[in-house]
């Protein structure tokens, strides 16, 4: 048994979960939120790269469907799921409810080109389409993983130390 495993929400709710815990769950103990969250929109973004290429992939994004941060955590098999659907109980609200919205607005995207694909659109047009599409989600995902780092919480940066940092700080992410 993980000794470190949250057995409920109780649990979560009785004591803080531990920032190193959370840190070395790839969770941001800031806020509360895991960039692997991220990894379903890049998928997305990676099929739709993939069909000018292989328009076979129409199929793969055809087939990829909408999950909210709790949907997506509940349907992996990752090692710290519990721990990370227990922080986002007590994420910070803030960044949750930019998280949704950047989330609504990638997710319309999506739905967006899986129904025009659903047309009977010549490959060029599909292609010109999916790569439009990953043109417009890229800096959506970014500013996701910003806000899930705590880097914009209030619309402005709030990195600390000098501009090198900041840069430096980015181009981890």
């Amino acid at each position: 048994m993980n000794l470190y495993a949250v057995r409920s929400l109780q649990d979560v709710e009785a004591a803080p979960i531990d920032p190193a815990r959370l840190a070395a769950a790839n969770i941001n103990p800031k806020t509360g939120l895991a960039t692997d969250y991220l990894n379903h929109f890049n998928e997305a973004i990676m099929l739709l790269e993939l069909v000018p290429s292989m328009p076979a992939c129409i199929d793969d994004v055809m087939a990829w469907r909408v999950m909210s941060y709790r949907e997506h955590f509940r349907a992996t098999h990752q090692k710290h799921r519990d721990l990370v659907l227990a922080a986002f109980e007590t994420a910070d609200p803030q960044a949750k409810r930019m998280l949704d919205e950047l989330t609504e607005a990638m997710d319309a995207i999506l739905t967006a080109t899986r129904d025009a694909l659903q047309l009977d659109l010549s490959p060029g047009i599909a292609s010109g389409l999916a790569q439009e599409s990953a043109v417009q989600l890229r800096p959506l995902v970014a500013r996701a993983g910003a806000v899930i780092n705590g880097l914009t919480l209030s619309g402005e940066a709030t990195f600390s130390g000098a501009p090198q940092a900041t840069v430096d700080a980015l181009l981890e992410r």
